[in-house]
């Protein structure tokens, strides 16, 4: 297993999610649905049936309980998993406050919950 070089701890997390993969000019080319395998404040991993190219950026919405997450992040790697889906690492570059804090909400209610 190779070296994690995270800042954040990622904790598990099955939510749906759709994508947008945008060209260097901001502009839409692909989208497609998914969903995450585990996520932090700072990234996130997901699950899909196509691969998505290392680099690209991708506007995603994740429902996260109650709420509609906007992200936006480059892809940093993907894999073919074990299930045969493509696994997709991801950096935020762009979050919203309110993103932010529900997400920090999840993750600190996932900690609470499985650490204890």
């Amino acid at each position: 297993m190779g070296i994690n070089k995270r800042k954040h701890e990622r904790v598990g997390a099955l939510n749906l999610l759709s994508y947008v993969t945008l060209d260097s000019d901001g502009k839409e080319w692909n989208q497609g649905m998914g969903r995450t395998l585990n996520i932090s404040t700072t990234g996130l991993q997901l699950e899909t049936h196509e691969p998505i190219q290392t680099n690209n950026i991708l506007q995603i919405s994740i429902g996260i309980e109650d709420e509609l997450v906007e992200i936006k992040g480059k892809v940093v790697y993907t894999n073919r998993g074990e299930s045969g889906m493509f696994e997709t690492g991801m950096e935020f570059i762009q979050v919203k406050q309110d993103a932010l804090a529900v997400l920090k909400k999840y993750v600190s209610e996932f900690n609470k919950q499985f650490n204890e």
